[in-house]
């Protein structure tokens, strides 16, 4: 595994809101006492596996974070303690336990038999490729009970493929199942996810930083993008039943009636002008 080629954080996909509040609601805790109930194995210690570790600790569970080579996941450990007391910083951080108390609850661990050993729910964080995910899900099908919870933080790559003849395959999930994003959905994940971003840097940068640079991202990526990229259907209509949906989503948010969308237009410039401000300022910065 060494190391990983992973987007942001974790992760892009989301499932349903019912489905959403069930997984999370299973997961969350409320104090330090209740972290013995279950261990978490991260498997894949890339930018997606320490944000999945960092994301189960700061609702108080106990995280095992693994891969094959030691040093790769103690780089990993560090980069989320440093992560971790940035967030505090910055009024960022997650859950009400502080930096220290959720590193406490992170170890790492590259013998794949020790870290399963424990574990209610295994997260798969490892590069995008097919065969070495199945390679990945068959070793830990050997070691797993039945009745952990296995998933898969695959973004392009079906169920099928991955699980196909796995004893445990009623126990696996996919965090980015096709067909699942609301109208909010879509709009949170570019308010809150790549937009903050383009706010101050474009699509081919973000791409750049989110691995060894641009041209190692399309060499770790290329595949799983041209499979998406293939499945795509005809140019659809911008009509019917899918502007109907979306349009009442929005309407409900922002009735089309003159003084609500003047109201919120004021709103959006006001914010513009603020993120210009931010944005000169940084540069500034940069200088």
């Amino acid at each position: 595994m060494g190391r990983h080629a992973d987007s942001l954080a974790p992760p892009r996909g989301r499932a349903p809101a019912a489905s959403r509040r069930n997984f999370w609601s299973y997961f969350r805790t409320t104090n330090m006492s209740d972290c013995k109930k279950a261990s978490i194995l991260i498997v894949g210690s890339g930018i997606v596996g320490r944000s999945w570790a960092m994301l189960f600790a700061s609702a108080g569970y106990k995280v095992v974070l693994y891969d094959t080579v030691q040093q790769q996941v103690s780089s990993a450990i560090e980069s989320i303690r440093q992560q971790l007391t940035e967030l505090e910083r910055t009024g960022g951080l997650r859950g009400t336990f502080k930096p220290e108390e959720q590193m406490m609850l992170i170890t790492a661990c590259n013998d794949l038999a020790q870290a399963v050993e424990g574990a209610s729910h295994i997260q798969e964080c490892v590069p995008e490729n097919l065969e070495l995910k199945r390679k990945v899900f068959q070793d830990l099908d050997k070691l797993m009970n039945d009745s952990v919870i296995l998933s898969s933080s695959t973004s392009c790559l079906l169920p099928s493929k991955l699980f196909s003849g796995l004893k445990h395959v009623k126990q696996c999930i996919v965090a980015h199942p096709d067909g699942v994003l609301s109208p909010e959905d879509v709009d949170l994940v570019m308010s809150a996810g790549l937009g903050m971003r383009y706010a101050f840097m474009g699509p081919f940068e973000t791409i750049h930083l989110n691995a060894e640079g641009l041209k190692n991202y399309c060499e770790r990526y290329a595949g799983g993008m041209k499979r998406v990229l293939s499945s795509f259907g005809p140019v659809p209509e911008f009509s019917g039943e899918a502007m109907e949906k979306i349009n009442q989503v929005v309407s409900q948010k922002i009735p089309p009636d003159p003084e609500n969308l003047s109201a919120r237009r004021q709103w959006r410039d006001s914010r513009l002008a603020a993120l210009a401000q931010l944005n000169k300022n940084m540069k500034s910065d940069c200088k």
